[in-house]
């Protein structure tokens, strides 16, 4: 079934096209009959105007593009939703794309967004892609920098220092006398996952008979965590870590879920596990996670706020590189 067009509602109504146009777009300058005749063909041919042409002719737009790495994972879906309610209050939409932690769907999602003419993009990025963003920004689209820190001060980010976190994820650690530690994370071009295994190595500096291996992982999901806690837990005990660190709390799941298969391993009595996200599934695990905490909401509707002061040229407006403080969330996985 072909749909109506703006020609067919003028038809109807036997009005021209403008007059359509004012009736959708500018209503205070046509008549209350005019007004009425033209809704009655709207409604009955069953109009519906496409605002995405109209964007584009206008070449502006009041869509947001988001890509995340793991759409599956809960601090995505709240960080989205915080970007999702600061936007509405603008009157903006937010579209969300899934990178899957893939550059060639992180590529094709922006490309997508590019031709859409998206007022700007919200970015948690897979690899180096300032030089991309870069030539999006010269064509008007701009890009904040999500969950991620950027050397780049020419672009705006909002995140929370990982460095840090992963320094107080391994110090509590280290802390509670556990001294065979293992990180648990990857794949290491994702750059939370390096900056989090550094921040863990700084932690180890401070501690002489401390050891750290490091496990890296195809993702950063339950399953890659899982498969990793069963490798763990089919060594012999004395080749086991005393204490584990996993990238992030979907890993830190399937890690115990692998440590705890069959009664294997007890946690935290033989292995004590720490993951970082503090996303509910954590509270809710068998064995209650300790996390790192980051503020996903926040993260996402201040990124939002940056982003609609860059695109709407705000006098003044500099790029600006916000980054929140991690915070230590203690539970059972780590005190017995």
């Amino acid at each position: 079934m072909v749909s109506a067009s703006v020609k067919d509602v003028a038809a109807l109504a036997g009005v021209s096209v403008g007059t359509v146009s004012n009736v959708l777009n500018r209503p205070e300058k046509v008549s209350a009959d005019v007004m009425v005749r033209v809704q009655s063909a709207i409604d009955k041919l069953g109009f519906v105007r496409n605002d995405a042409a109209r964007q584009l002719r206008a070449g502006m737009s009041h869509s947001i593009g988001l890509v995340v790495l793991d759409a599956a994972n809960p601090f995505f879906t709240d960080l989205a939703r915080g970007a999702e309610d600061r936007a509405a209050q603008e009157h903006f939409t937010v579209l969300v794309g899934n990178s899957n932690e893939d550059v060639e769907r992180e590529s094709a999602y922006l490309d997508l967004f590019e031709q859409q003419r998206v007022r700007g993009v919200l970015l948690s990025p897979v690899g180096n892609v300032i030089p991309r963003l870069e030539q999006m920004r010269r064509r008007g689209i701009p890009t904040v920098l999500v969950d991620r820190q950027t050397d780049n001060l020419s672009f705006s980010s909002v995140a929370v220092d990982d460095l840090a976190g992963g320094e107080m994820a391994v110090a509590h650690l280290l802390s509670l006398g556990r001294r065979r530690i293992a990180f648990v994370g990857g794949p290491v071009s994702i750059r939370q996952v390096t900056d989090r295994l550094s921040g863990a190595l700084k932690a180890m500096e401070m501690v002489s008979d401390a050891t750290m291996e490091v496990v890296e992982t195809e993702s950063l999901t339950v399953l890659s965590g899982r498969a990793a806690g069963e490798a763990i837990r089919h060594r012999p005990a004395a080749d086991r870590p005393d204490a584990i660190f996993a990238a992030n709390d979907l890993l830190a799941v399937g890690v115990l879920q692998g440590l705890m298969l069959m009664g294997g391993v007890r946690v935290p009595e033989e292995i004590a596990l720490i993951g970082y996200d503090d996303i509910e599934f954590a509270a809710a695990a068998v064995v209650p996670l300790s996390s790192i905490r980051q503020p996903s909401a926040l993260i996402g509707s201040t990124a939002l706020e940056l982003l609609l002061r860059e695109a709407v040229a705000e006098p003044g407006f500099e790029p600006s590189q916000v980054v929140f403080p991690p915070e230590l969330v203690v539970r059972a996985s780590t005190l017995a």
